[in-house]
């Protein structure tokens, strides 16, 4: 079992940046790969980027490419996902997931863990 905790929500003008964190509660961090989600009002959730174990390398939704990026620290458990250029539409829960690898990384099947979100809020 893989406990996760998802920090760094708030709100925030367009245009402006922050930064997600989550910690993981198992020492075998590791072995998961990481992924964010969002699920804005009244839509799916939907895959926004995810970093294999060895964080070497990263995929990314198109609707956040060269905004957002996604990195991990296995000696302190814990991944991020910074973003820049905040727009209206990336108002959502963000949810940090992990899951064993060897799926496709897109979609929420292919992880087992989850956080329980934390709001991102971009006014215009």
């Amino acid at each position: 079992q893989v406990q996760l905790v998802e920090s760094g929500g708030g709100l925030v003008q367009a245009g402006g940046s922050l930064r997600l964190s989550c910690a993981a509660s198992r020492t075998t961090f590791s072995r998961y790969v990481m992924g964010w989600f969002r699920q804005g009002p009244g839509k799916e959730r939907e895959f926004v980027a995810a970093i294999v174990r060895s964080g070497g390398r990263t995929y990314y939704a198109d609707s956040v490419k060269g905004r957002f990026t996604i990195s991990r620290d296995n000696a302190e458990n814990t991944v991020s996902l910074q973003m820049n250029s905040l727009k209206p539409e990336d108002t959502a829960v963000y949810y940090c997931a992990a899951g064993p690898g060897g799926g496709d990384y897109y979609y929420t099947a292919a992880y087992d863990y989850w956080g329980q979100g934390t709001q991102v809020t971009v006014s215009s």
